[in-house]
């Protein structure tokens, strides 16, 4: 039987990706994404976030690395992966992550300034009055 990998997510960096390379000297960023999910159950309206773990190798990841920042909108499109690992005192562990084939970075909202947050008013501060 033959299988069919493809995940596509849309949502917002829960945290600044973190950029290393591998020890053959490729690029790896890792970071969160919370995907939002809203409702109505009965009269209610109700909303549910799903955090996932993403992973995105080579020149895409010293892209996001220098680009993304947490907060900052993204489109993921990519494969699901299960990672297995024996911690130091011997337990076994496994977590489900999404290996990135492609990220596509969506416009900041106007006025959002690094890390998702609106800039202080720029005038009082270099004015000396802050």
């Amino acid at each position: 039987m033959v299988g069919f990998n493809k995940v596509i997510l849309i949502g917002n960096l829960t945290r600044n990706p973190e950029l290393r390379y591998t020890p053959s000297g490729t690029p790896v960023a890792n970071f969160g994404l919370a995907i939002n999910r809203r409702f109505r159950q009965a009269e209610e309206q109700k909303e549910e976030v799903c955090y996932i773990d993403i992973v995105v190798f080579g020149k895409q990841a010293e892209n996001c690395g220098q680009y993304l920042n947490k907060g900052d909108g993204a489109i993921i499109d990519g494969r699901l992966q299960q990672r297995r690992w024996e911690t130091d005192d011997g337990q076994r562990r496994s977590k489900h992550e999404v290996v990135a084939q492609s990220v596509t970075f969506l416009p900041k909202k106007q006025g959002q300034g690094p890390e998702g947050e609106v800039p202080a008013d720029p005038g009082y501060e270099s004015e000396g009055y802050s």
